[in-house]
């Protein structure tokens, strides 16, 4: 791990021996010339070492690019130093080029480079809010998806993930919920390039098998393809992103070509995934018992004809456990990673290919599959001037997957429904008294993705202090979805022919090019040091989707030809584009080691925004100081090595609202008038649609202890996010119901964050780190003008989160009636939505975080993170049938109200014939009994790993590790897994085992 931010350090040494060393006493008759050179270490340029002439006084520094220059003569040797890594001493020679890699020294205090998007900062000297994790903790995780990686290990950063399918979404939230009704994803940066985090799915294909149709744009990259990914989170460190900082940046940054001999690493894992949390569902003898009772109470003497499972069709001693008949499989991991990487000081190359494959835990053989390539080529010219720099990522995704998500059915079937196939081994419709949920798999859902980002970056160094820089990048993105339903879904006794089959259609290309000219300049001015970056951003954005549903094919085999139709409609063609264009600048000044002043500005033009609203000004100012450097402080408390407080405020952006939303568009009508379709109006113009501004204030305070045995970190945060662009409503006859404008509602978050990192035990044998990490978020709605007279008065409320639900309150079970009862608000004598849905429950986490350890005994290591939320969450289970009707419930449905006087935890069972009880089963789906405590630990991965001994030094190297993901968790949610509340299927269960072979 770099460590970099000992450059203070370095400082304090060059200024000492500076004053301690009076003259040189070698070459002093020798002829003078300029050495120069780069040095680096295993990830990169090095900044901030210390060079000196060997018992001399002259000496200099790297740059932020890894550069120096110094005078010395042939015989001359350099010294190169810098905490954290070992000192080298290089003799001078003939040459007039001398690069130098540093090697990481063992027993030094750890330290970290961290990547800040437009430059790079030593962890010790960042005056912004910066989360970080790199390779070796993303390469324990048999994850497919980058965003996986990140969970429980960073603070202020919340990361959710939506459904178990791969290529499924993630819900990631830094630092809270900024905008009420546009984008709260953060800004992803690929190797500097801006990534479009916007899913391409449609929600009429995919929203039945992956939520919302939400395909994550993430699971295009190979996680083992990352070297790093770095969290912003303030105004400091965020504001150079302008418009698009508002909701945090996240920067990745792929692997580098090393210096080296050519080496080749092979690494490759294979395992399994199962559903690891279930729903205790109902055995049938319960199951019967409540329906019967359900009967009962609806006054039935005798069961309906509909009732196949009480009446005696189905068989009443059959039991089946529909979780393990739909979700219950196996699902079977594999994935190869193949890289070849080298080079030497003017040139380094790094290509790498992947494959990754999961099939699903649903009947029959659907899977996932990515193909992956990553090339990178670094090269310096010989006199150091010139650098160039290029990376490729390209990646090939194909998703074959059920039409519907099975998890979605297995709470409405009866536990003694029929068996899935009769004995002719086709799919049991029993008579047309089973809806065969197998039926499902006749439909397919398929998609076809392809991504290409690249990026060029050429560097000259005019001047030793100055360097032009210019960035281009290029991505693709293109997308092939479809989700069929072919008659043989149906029960064929209905005589559905093919003409019933439909398939609906989306394709979608993105594409977007940046350039990004860039000058920086750095000089050291005695004891103080000044850096100034300015720069330009252009980028252009087109959107090309074409969307269909085709009903009505001669033949399933023609479903996917949609000239084969009978009937084929349009749902959506749209062609869009979006330009953006900025210029920034940073200014940073370091004095004496220990007062840092950081200034970032951003000038932002969006076509998104209309005439005189395209432009805006975003800007931050951080600060820290280095009290551990006071004399003062060394002297009376030497056990500290790291003492910083650092404060920052700025103004970020949003500008996440889609393309033309000022502007009065139209849309086509699908209705022929004289045999020319017409238009109808879609959205009002509006010149007055600005930006979304974000306020931002951040101050922390950084503690090192014993040479950084213990790092502790807290930090406060408060943001204010303004001028909400929101639809406003209009009167009815405009014919619009709303407007979409800015408001005045003002949203703040605010939270403290705490991280604390100990290296416990470092022997030469053994070690063991721990890392943990602390969140508690608050969110509220500070200001909404005319709130109570707005359509958002049923869902947010000034002073509380926007994450609350307003919900009916239970206040019992009717000893009389046997029907819940819930408390009239308004004093109205009925029970009405919204007027007495006012009970509030925040649903949003109350406190987060994770706890990480890494223990090594000689070649063994052992690492394990635990994940912990503490939140209320919303019972999707109890949003089923009413107890008592035609499907399966949660074993805890019990103490049901039976008799006049009962005092019960769940009103009487009906079959569906009891008005009073639907009604009040229908409000208590959205009561306060829905909400249920979510909290949980969860072992979120672990890994074991075993190196072989190594015969001789740079001999074969091989590693063989165990895996797993989500393998314990603890909660009191007893309706499945608390992180899935929504019905569709939850994260798996991962073991995987696999060997790393470096050649």
């Amino acid at each position: 791990m770099k460590n970099k931010y000992r450059r203070s350090y370095a400082y304090a040494l060059s200024f000492a021996l500076f004053l301690t060393y009076n003259s040189p006493i070698f070459s002093q008759n020798q002829p003078q010339k300029t050495i120069s050179g780069i040095i680096t270490d295993a990830e990169g340029p090095l900044s901030g070492v210390n060079v000196l002439v060997k018992n001399s006084a002259r000496g200099s520094m790297s740059d932020v690019e890894g550069r120096y220059s110094v005078s010395a003569s042939a015989n001359d040797t350099l010294v190169f130093t810098y905490v954290g890594y070992k000192t080298q001493e290089v003799a001078v020679g003939s040459g007039s080029i001398l690069n130098v890699m540093m090697q990481v020294d063992a027993q030094a205090l750890d330290a970290v480079v961290i990547n800040a998007g437009y430059y790079k900062v030593s962890d010790r000297e960042k005056t912004g809010s910066i989360a970080r994790i790199t390779a070796a903790e993303i390469e324990n995780q048999p994850v497919s998806n980058p965003l996986a990686a990140m969970q429980g290990r960073m603070t202020g950063v919340n990361i959710v993930q939506t459904t178990g399918l791969a290529s499924g979404g993630y819900e990631v939230r830094i630092r809270g919920q900024n905008s009420i009704a546009a984008g709260n994803d953060p800004l992803y940066i690929i190797d500097g390039i801006p990534y479009d985090s916007q899913s391409m799915g449609f929600s009429t294909v995919g929203a039945t098998t992956i939520p919302g149709g939400n395909i994550s744009p993430l699971s295009l990259l190979n996680p083992q393809d990352i070297a790093s990914i770095e969290v912003l989170k303030d105004a400091d460190a965020t504001a150079i992103y302008g418009s698009r900082g508002a909701n945090g940046v996240i920067l990745i940054t792929t692997k580098k070509g090393k210096d080296g001999k050519t080496a080749f690493n092979l690494n490759t894992y294979t395992g399994m995934a199962q559903v690891a949390n279930t729903i205790n569902y109902m055995k049938t003898d319960q199951y019967l018992k409540m329906r019967r009772e359900a009967f009962a109470n609806d006054g039935f003497n005798e069961y309906p004809e509909d009732a196949y499972d009480v009446n005696g069709t189905w068989d009443p001693n059959r039991y089946t456990d529909w979780q393990k008949e739909l979700i219950g499989g196996t699902a079977y991991l594999t994935n190869v990673q193949a890289t070849v990487s080298g080079g030497n000081g003017n040139t380094r190359f790094l290509l790498s290919g992947g494959y990754h494959k999961e099939t699903t835990v649903f009947p029959k053989d659907f899977n996932y599959k990515r193909l992956s390539v990553h090339a990178n080529l670094d090269h310096t010219s010989i006199d150091d001037k010139f650098q160039l720099y290029f990376s490729a990522n390209y990646a090939v995704e194909q998703n074959h997957l059920p039409g519907m998500d099975l998890t979605q059915l297995t709470r409405f079937l009866a536990p003694n429904a029929p068996q899935l196939y009769d004995s002719e081994g086709n799919l049991n419709f029993e008579n047309g008294t089973f809806a065969n949920p197998l039926a499902e798999l006749e439909g397919k859902y398929l998609t076809d993705r392809k991504n290409l980002i690249t990026n060029a970056r050429l560097s000259y160094r005019v001047f030793p202090e100055l360097t032009l820089i210019t960035s281009m990048g290029y991505t693709t993105t293109g997308l092939a979805e479809s989700r069929t339903s072919p008659n043989t879904k149906y029960d064929p006794s209905y005589g559905i022919s093919s003409s019933y089959s439909s398939i609906y259609n989306n394709r979608a290309q993105k594409e977007s090019w940046l350039v990004e000219p860039q000058i920086k300049w750095n000089k050291v001015i005695g004891n103080s040091s000044l850096d100034v970056l300015v720069g330009a951003s252009y980028q252009k954005q087109t959107d090309d989707v074409l969307s269909h549903f085709a009903r009505g094919f001669a033949n399933n085999s023609l479903i996917y030809n949609l000239a084969a139709a009978n009937t084929l409609s349009v749902n959506r063609d749209a062609l869009s584009e979006y330009k953006y264009q900025a210029f920034f600048g940073r200014i940073n000044y370091t004095l004496a080691n220990k007062y840092i002043l950081n200034l970032t500005g951003r000038r932002d033009g969006s076509s998104r925004f209309g005439d005189g609203k395209r432009f805006a000004n975003f800007g931050a100012v951080g600060a820290a100081w280095l009290f551990s450097e006071e004399a003062f402080i060394k002297k009376n408390a030497s056990f500290l090595s790291l003492g910083k407080l650092r404060a920052s405020y700025g103004i970020t952006g949003n500008d996440q609202i889609g393309n033309y939303q000022y502007l009065e568009t139209y849309s086509a009508t699908g209705t022929l008038y004289d045999g020319v379709s017409g238009l109808q109006p879609t959205r009002i113009f509006n010149p007055d649609f600005g930006w979304e501004t974000n306020k931002k204030f951040s101050g922390g305070l950084d503690l090192g202890f014993f040479r950084d045995r213990i790092n502790l970190v807290f930090e406060y945060y408060n943001n204010r996010s303004s001028n909400q662009l929101v639809g406003l409503p209009l009167p009815g006859t405009t014919g619009f119901p709303s407007i979409q404008a800015n408001l005045g509602a003002v949203v703040e978050n605010s939270g403290l964050e705490f991280s604390l990192n100990t290296h416990t035990v470092k022997t030469r044998d053994w070690n063991w780190d721990t890392g943990i990490n602390l969140s508690v978020p608050k969110n509220k709605l500070i200001a909404f003008p005319n709130l109570e007279n707005s359509t958002y008065a049923n869902q947010y409320v000034v002073g509380q989160s926007l994450n609350i639900k307003k919900l009916y309150h239970v206040t019992g079970v009717d000893p009389e009636t046997g029907v819940y009862q819930f408390e009239d608000y308004n004093g109205d004598g009925e029970i009405s939505a919204p007027e007495d849905r006012q009970y509030i429950v925040d649903t949003a986490p109350k406190w987060y975080g994770g706890i990480n350890n890494r223990i090594s005994y000689k070649n063994l290591e052992l690492n394990f993170l635990f994940q912990f939320t503490k939140r209320d969450g919303y019972n999707y289970i109890l949003g089923s049938a009413s107890p008592g009707e035609m499907a399966n419930q949660p074993d805890f449905v019990t103490d049901q109200w039976q008799n006049e006087g009962d005092q019960s935890q769940t009103q009487l069972f009906t079959a569906g014939y009891n008005f009073d009880a639907l009604i009040a089963h229908s409000r208590y789906m959205f009561s306060n009994a829905s909400i249920t405590d979510a909290s949980f630990v969860r072992l979120r991965n672990a890994s074991l790993t075993y190196s072989l001994p190594q015969r001789r030094e740079g001999s074969i190297d091989c590693k063989i590790s165990l895996q797993g993901e989500n393998l314990l968790l603890f909660t009191k949610f007893n309706s499945g897994d608390p992180e899935q509340l929504t019905g569709f299927l939850p994260p798996l269960r991962k073991l995987t085992m696999g060997f790393q072979l470096t050649l």
